[in-house]
């Protein structure tokens, strides 16, 4: 019997180090952090060039989380996150403001654009006023495509349907319709339906199914898109990883990280543009 049981335990000892080696193992090696982030960085191919130029260098692999601004925030907020990259200034601020954040930097800017059916059948093609464009379009009734998802590019097309006086919620169902998705997808749907829809720059160079679409408004200077990034605070959440979501910040507002940024080109076009200055702000 006591053979028996020290055999047993002997066993049992055994299975507990061969099932510890490997999780050990696996933590040692599989050295990531998460970011929060936008569909506009994701879908416009930025992280999937810019990426591996980061994780060659330091060894660390950034798993993209790409949502709209708001749920990467919100994830952020649970600590899910290490690292938080988004494009919306006054959600930003907040926060950091909330402690959820230690800095917010700039790291780089394009803007957003009105796209619309060939056919422009609101007549708004060249007006650079988006007040006025989007009245215009809720005058003619119009179709426009919403994102609908709380994402930075729908809370900025929201803030210019408000300054135009224009209450959609009045409307949704009827001309303003809301896909509840992505970049890609709503500017999809923009298409087939022949609607108009505000996009950021880089997600519309890279769209691929325009043919039928155009920008019909850009230039207003309420159209700017400025991107930050912000470190996940750690006095928040313990687990978060600091050292490690530290020097992916640090990388982005680096020469090299900007140069990254300026050289990411579809057909020869900048989708974005280097904007950080070094300093939290």
């Amino acid at each position: 019997m006591n053979t028996r049981r020290s055999i047993l335990t002997f066993a049992a000892l055994s299975a507990a180090v061969v099932i510890a080696a490997p999780w050990t193992g696996v933590q040692g090696a599989d050295r990531f952090i998460t970011v929060a982030s936008t569909t506009s960085t994701k879908a416009s191919g930025l992280f999937d060039y810019m990426l591996p130029i980061f994780e060659k260098k330091t060894g660390i692999q950034v798993r993209v989380v790409a949502v709209g601004t708001g749920q990467a925030i919100t994830m952020a907020k649970r600590g899910d996150a290490d690292v938080l990259f988004v494009h919306h200034r006054p959600s930003e601020d907040k926060f950091v403001a909330e402690g959820f954040g230690v800095k917010r930097f700039d790291v780089m800017y394009n803007d957003f654009v009105l796209v619309g059916p060939k056919a422009d059948p609101a007549g708004v093609t060249g007006n650079k006023d988006v007040k006025k464009v989007f009245k215009t379009i809720a005058d003619k009734k119009a179709p426009f495509a919403s994102r609908g998802d709380d994402s930075g590019t729908h809370k900025k097309e929201l803030g210019i349907w408000k300054s135009a006086g224009v209450d959609v919620k009045q409307a949704s169902g009827g001309w303003y319709r809301s896909t509840g998705s992505g970049m890609g997808a709503t500017l999809n749907t923009a298409a087939g339906m022949g609607a108009y829809a505000l996009a950021d720059r880089g997600s519309w160079i890279a769209f691929k199914n325009k043919a039928t679409m155009k920008i019909v408004s850009e230039g207003d200077k309420g159209l700017a898109n400025p991107y930050g990034v912000i470190l996940v605070n750690k006095a928040k959440f313990a687990h978060v990883k600091d050292k490690d979501g530290k020097t992916f910040v640090d990388w982005l507002i680096s020469k090299e990280g900007q140069g990254a940024i300026a050289s990411y080109k579809k057909d020869g076009e900048p989708l974005f543009f280097p904007s950080a200055t070094g300093k939290d702000s």
